[in-house]
């Protein structure tokens, strides 16, 4: 398949996935949008391995106590991860918190930083959440790659890669910009109810006829 016929079919199903999902719930990093810099980076991390309904409560109950660096870094870490146990692994998260935090204040002037290169030199934020904020706080256009981003495509066929951030790479040349702000929320709610992992529920999928269904051995 060329290029050109590939961006054609990308923008098809995009636009059908746009209105299946249209004015159903959006993900919490979607909601938040917009929101300070420093809450979408924390609600990001927070959110690495754990529900999405966990993420948008714990973030709630922390940004309540402490919703700037500083105000983390004065939390004790007992605390800290008293109030974000419910998260996965929130000890270690506990600590990137605090790790993070400590960076933005000390090097950044209590700023998030709005370069990527700058984002990832800082322990803690990888590919995936620099890219989140870059999109979600400052507008940028960038797609960040989480594991239903990075799944989906290659199960319809538009790439072929092993990792998210190869496929960043692919999607960067076959994604129209134009649809890179939304491109996460989209695929991270199709993954979340029709595309699962396992026993994906194709029946219902409003982009069946655009999918080859790569590695799809049983379906509902």
């Amino acid at each position: 398949m060329g290029n050109e016929k590939t961006q054609e079919e990308v923008e098809k199903v995009i636009e059908l996935l746009k209105k299946y999902f249209s004015g159903k719930r959006k993900t919490t990093l979607n909601r938040m949008k917009h929101q300070a810099p420093f809450k979408i980076l924390i609600a990001c991390l927070l959110s690495l391995r754990t529900k999405d309904e966990i993420t948008e409560e714990i973030s709630e109950k922390l940004f309540s106590v402490a919703d700037t660096p500083e105000k983390i870094l004065s939390i004790p870490t007992k605390k800290l991860e008293k109030i974000i146990y419910r998260v996965g692994y929130y000890r270690k998260k506990a600590k990137i918190l605090k790790h993070v935090s400590r960076v933005i204040v000390e090097k950044f002037n209590g700023r998030v930083p709005d370069k990527k290169e700058e984002l990832l030199k800082i322990k803690g934020i990888g590919q995936k959440t620099a890219n989140i904020v870059l999109n979600f706080a400052f507008g940028k256009d960038t797609l960040p790659i989480d594991t239903h981003c990075h799944r989906i495509p290659n199960r319809i066929g538009w790439i072929k890669t092993r990792t998210p951030e190869q496929s960043e790479k692919e999607l960067e040349r076959i994604v129209p910009k134009k649809y890179w702000k939304e491109f996460n929320g989209l695929f991270i709610l199709f993954g979340r109810t029709i595309c699962l992992p396992v026993s994906p529920l194709c029946s219902k999928c409003p982009i069946r006829n655009y999918c080859k269904r790569i590695g799809v051995k049983r379906s509902r």
